[in-house]
């Protein structure tokens, strides 16, 4: 399950953490979190202002040069992925808290250049910076921990070639780790209710129609269906998109209730 950067700010609520407790009376749970807003706010208070790119395909980013990597790994590592293990873990939940570094976790390669839209529409190539592509997601040490009754909780920050610290897309790694385990479902925690289309939420998709939909859709969004494409290509069964903000969420997202559906076929 992917808890997204928006339910996180908007509250941990008892809604989510009871459907959390019904979810692990029969079932295995693995959480990775986002919280891109959080790393933003620190870093300016810390005097870094943050720059955000777009590619070609309309995806939009957030540049990554050194100290920008230092801040996100503070946050995301630190405040966010243990603020979430405390929330957990005050509510009788068994709660480990990891990063993609983590037992080499989540491996990616650092992208050496970067080719961008600017405000023109004009194409740019820039330096990589310290973003990276997820191209191993080794998931021994969580299925070590969800043998032992433990929720592992993730953190997106891979670990490059050289050993250094790479922001990688918090979706795209859940994607990774839930195609890397073979998950039945891939859960997408977002705080709206699923994938709007011509005004119209769509229940359901087969990968090949999500594909074809992707280049239309809007900056935040094609991120998950995005990951949700990718889990399924990697492994997973099913990928949901749905709303975290609302009761039952995961139950509701896991009998098709709510959000969005995306299966292979």
């Amino acid at each position: 399950m992917k808890i997204g950067g928006d339910v996180y700010q908007k509250g941990l609520s008892t809604e989510l953490i009871d459907d959390i407790k019904k979810i692990l009376e029969n079932e295995k749970l693995v959480i990775v979190h986002g919280g891109g807003d959080e790393v933003t706010s620190i870093a300016e208070k810390l005097g870094k202002p943050q720059t955000f790119v777009t590619s070609p395909s309309g995806i939009r980013s957030r540049y990554t040069d050194e100290e920008t990597a230092e801040i996100y790994t503070m946050v995301m590592a630190g405040k966010i992925n243990k603020t979430m293990v405390r929330w957990l873990l005050s509510n009788g939940i068994n709660a480990v808290g990891l990063a993609g570094i983590d037992a080499s976790m989540l491996r990616a390669e650092r992208k050496k250049k970067l080719l961008t839209i600017d405000e023109r529409n004009r194409k740019r190539v820039i330096e990589g910076g310290y973003t990276g592509k997820i191209n191993k997601a080794n998931t021994a040490i969580i299925e070590l921990l969800i043998a032992n009754c433990y929720v592992p909780v993730v953190a997106p920050i891979a670990l490059g070639d050289e050993c250094e610290f790479l922001n990688v897309d918090s979706d795209r790694a859940a994607a990774q780790i839930a195609g890397a385990l073979k998950v039945d479902k891939a859960v997408f925690l977002t705080d709206v209710q699923g994938l709007l289309v011509k005004g119209e939420y769509v229940k359901a998709l087969s990968m090949k129609e999500a594909e074809k939909l992707l280049p239309r859709i809007g900056s935040g969004m094609d991120k998950k269906v995005l990951a949700s494409i990718e889990a399924l290509k990697a492994g997973a069964k099913e990928a949901i998109i749905s709303s975290g903000l609302i009761k039952e969420p995961i139950t509701n997202a896991l009998t098709h209730k709510n959000g969005t559906v995306i299966i292979v076929e």
